[in-house]
């Protein structure tokens, strides 16, 4: 938000530079990013000043150009080469000397130098009103109409303005500071902490009177909800037309442009007080009245930027007998507003529901000056005042006449908040004893009234402008800042007991499991909880439904993701299209969902690869990421979790997968991964291939609580290994014989692997060979070779009953 520092200054008297106020604000929470320069006229007409044109002579080497000698003062006289047609002996003149950096109103700034025209030198220009940023004209100079003496700076003639502009960071929260007027208020409260006592100087209304009541309008709220309260006054036979210097200086300065002295009215009161205002032309408003109200769902309605909008059945609208108007609180509309034709306007203040107003912009995707303000909450009490101070301004720079009565209607008082404070609260949270006057001091400068005082402490009475403060603790933090962070000491010595973090704590579980992913080369993501309706629409299960936005910020991220997927694919696409194919990626986040009439929210850890392993080398060619490093990937994070064997492997169907497995334990899913299906790659313009994995985080914990970690003796006894080759149907898994060698041999038996898989032609059909090896060992002593062999013998016989194997 910009704040000039000179508008600043007319309501306090102050006379520090801007930097010492900006240091104060910063203090008070109204954070200055920057300070920046403005002039009236950019430049500051530096190095222009007034000429007298002594003689001017044709240029004898061109028809077109004439030799002027002109007196710039301190007894110099210059020759300058100049082709305007109007150029006269005896004017006075703007003149850029040597040296002088000139900024037109069009163009780029360019510098004046010592330099030859037609082969006779010129030592300076004689300007017209455009090179020198003053108008648009370049029909000839500019002839000043002046008595100045020559050499007088041009800066001194033209009044050139220069104002300091304060870029403060607005935080959300402080609505009471969207002004000049709010900002002022609260450098006065800082400066009384600091015995500078300053008083704010309001503007005057005192001279309001209504001229005549001769143009009436109307006007009725059909839903005081959603307008509490509306005031509205008439003015006529006013002259539209440019704005005076001082007003345009002023909306410039806050990076407004100018657009005609009743709309610059209102856009100056806005800034100034805080209150956004609308001026409608009354003579466009059919049947002289004016409606406040909600209209039919889909009616059309074009704003002033000729966009025609389908309204919402919830937007208020400002309407005449016959049509909508203005949407109100957010954009006024194409055939009502203010131009050079307008003679009678009816003038609106008013204040409008917040959240009515913030759901109305976000739906037609409007952010306007208005809408920041009501959105965020106006001070009520204001209202009737800044149509008046409006009204006044009206009159003042655009002629005319009030020519009615100011319409107030307010059906139902809004009375402010009241809050009790309490002195051991203030101490406890700030942690330093605050005298009792001082308290009360600063409350006053920010004027929350003290309504009663008791030996605990004060019962308050929050004005309405504070829309942020309604607790304890929000008062607590606004006496703390006034009287400055800086000034509570810091204690030499804190003492904290840091209790040591359980191993099954959901923190300590993820970073653990974070620690082993990015040990293995993968990359943590933090994706948007928000997704687009046609990503979570992919997922096609009826049995739970997307959760939306009622504001969204955007079309496509109007709903919460319904599956880690999304956010793990954008990242894909975004790297893919960096170059960057290899990718290893994993996130820790929540997805959302309803089912059977409840919200769901649930964490999830999800793991995706793509790519090769490594890049190709002359050693050897790059090894894809593929299904098994997935799977083998997912068991060693559960392993590594202290969720041990057996996992139960089913082959699942899920719209997220073209292949899919489900690893399960006690009958609860653990993770379920697999090749994600096309349509998902299509929708992110992915052309590769991609595996997920995604691991119920909350069964995972359950599992991890319910497992006893056991910790045994290294063994003394060496480990045995004993190999298998079986021919088996193609049917059967790896994971079938796993469980049912551990079934076989209970006590013995430590580990089966599978190293080999063979399915040439030189099988019979439909059989394939897999090559296993067990892993003997015996924590008591050295295994005999009968007792191996008696093993190797029931898990070969184990293997034949059960899956038909045949020993190769």
């Amino acid at each position: 938000m910009k704040i000039s520092y000179n508008w600043l200054k007319q309501f306090l008297e102050i006379d520090w530079p801007a930097e010492q106020a900006a240091e104060l604000l910063t203090d008070l929470g109204l954070e200055v990013e920057g300070i920046t320069e403005f002039e009236s006229v950019k430049g500051g007409l530096e190095g222009i000043v007034v000429g007298k044109v002594l003689s001017c002579e044709k240029h004898p080497n061109a028809n077109k150009l004439w030799l002027c000698r002109v007196d710039v003062g301190q007894g110099e006289t210059l020759q300058i080469v100049c082709g305007a047609p109007n150029v006269a002996a005896g004017q006075s003149v703007p003149v850029a000397t040597i040296g002088t950096t000139l900024y037109p109103t069009n163009g780029e700034p360019w510098k004046i130098k010592k330099g030859k025209i037609r082969g006779l030198e010129s030592q300076g220009m004689i300007c017209a009103e455009d090179e020198i940023g003053l108008g648009s004209s370049h029909a000839g100079i500019l002839v000043l109409d002046t008595e100045a003496p020559a050499g007088t700076p041009c800066s001194e003639l033209f009044e050139v303005e220069r104002d300091r502009v304060l870029e403060i960071g607005l935080t959300p929260n402080r609505a009471d500071a969207m002004s000049h007027y709010g900002v002022a208020r609260d450098l006065r409260a800082g400066l009384k902490h600091r015995k500078l006592s300053r008083e704010l100087i309001t503007p005057s209304i005192s001279n309001f009177n209504v001229d005549n009541r001769s143009l009436r309008i109307d006007v009725s709220v059909k839903d005081a909800a959603l307008a509490p309260r509306y005031c509205g006054i008439t003015l006529s036979n006013l002259i539209v037309q440019e704005s005076p210097d001082w007003l345009k200086n002023r909306l410039r300065a806050i990076g407004l442009n100018p657009i005609n002295n009743v709309v610059d009215a209102t856009n100056y009161v806005l800034h100034e007080l805080g209150q956004p205002l609308h001026a409608f032309d009354a003579n466009r408003i059919y049947g002289k009245k004016i409606e406040v109200k909600t209209v039919a769902a889909g009616t059309k309605f074009m704003t002033l930027d000729g966009e025609e909008r389908v309204l919402h059945e919830d937007d208020l609208m400002i309407c005449d007998g016959e049509k909508p108007m203005c949407i109100a609180g957010v954009y006024g509309g194409i055939n009502t507003g203010v131009t050079g034709d307008t003679r009678n306007i009816f003038l609106e203040s008013a204040y409008f529901d917040p959240v009515s107003i913030r759901k109305t912009a976000k739906r037609h995707g409007l952010s306007t000056d208005a809408s920041f303000r009501f959105e965020r909450g106006i001070d009520i009490n204001n209202v009737e005042y800044a149509l008046i101070r409006a009204a006044i301004l009206i009159r003042d720079i655009a002629g005319g006449e009030i020519t009615s009565d100011a319409v107030d209607l307010y059906p139902k008082k809004i009375p402010d908040h009241n809050v009790f404070l309490s002195y051991d609260k203030i101490h406890g949270l700030i942690g330093q004893e605050i005298p009792r006057d001082t308290i009360i001091a600063i409350l006053a400068s920010l004027d929350i009234q003290v309504k009663s005082v008791t030996e605990s402490g004060l019962g308050l009475i929050i004005p309405f402008f504070r829309v942020d403060v309604h607790r304890e603790v929000d008062v607590i933090e606004e006496i703390l800042r006034v009287y400055g962070y800086n000034n509570v000491p810091d204690k030499k010595k804190f003492t904290a007991s840091i209790a040591p973090p359980g191993t099954t704590e959901p923190h300590s579980v993820q970073n653990q499991l974070g620690g082993q992913l990015a040990a293995n080369g993968f990359y943590e993501i933090l994706g948007n909880s928000l997704c687009n309706p046609q990503h979570n629409a992919l997922l096609d299960d009826a049995a739970v439904t997307a959760v939306p936005l009622l504001n969204p910020l955007s079309r496509e991220l109007s709903e919460m993701r319904r599956d880690l997927i999304f956010s793990g694919l954008s990242a894909i696409a975004h790297n893919l299209n960096r170059k960057q194919p290899d990718l290893r990626l994993f996130e820790f986040g929540k997805v959302y969902g309803q089912a059977n009439g409840k919200w769901n929210e649930e964490n999830r850890l999800s793991v995706l690869v793509s790519g090769n392993r490594s890049r190709d080398h002359w050693t050897a060619k790059g090894e894809p990421l593929g299904f098994f490093y997935l799977k083998g990937l997912v068991r060693k994070l559960l392993e590594g979790a202290g969720i041990r064997e057996p996992f139960q492997e089913t082959p699942m169907e899920d719209a997220r997968f073209s292949e899919a497995l489900r690893l399960e334990q006690n009958g609860e899913t653990l993770a379920e991964l697999g090749l994600v299906h096309p349509r998902f790659l299509e929708a992110f313009e992915i052309r590769q291939e991609v595996l997920y994995a995604d691991i119920r985080w909350n069964a995972l914990l359950e599992q991890i609580r319910s497992n006893t970690m056991q910790f045994g003796e290294i063994p003394r006894f060496p480990e045995v290994r004993r190999d298998l080759a079986l021919l088996l149907d193609q049917q059967v898994s790896f994971q079938e014989l796993y469980q049912r060698a551990f079934k076989t041999e209970q006590k013995l038996l430590k580990e089966v692997e599978l190293f080999d898989v063979y399915t040439g032609d030189k099988l019979p059909k439909g059989k394939k060979s897999y090559a296993l090896s067990f892993y003997l060992q015996d924590a008591k002593k050295t295994l005999t070779d009968g007792q191996i062999d008696g093993i190797m013998k029931k898990l070969q016989q184990a293997f034949e009953k059960e899956f038909s194997a045949e020993l190769r």
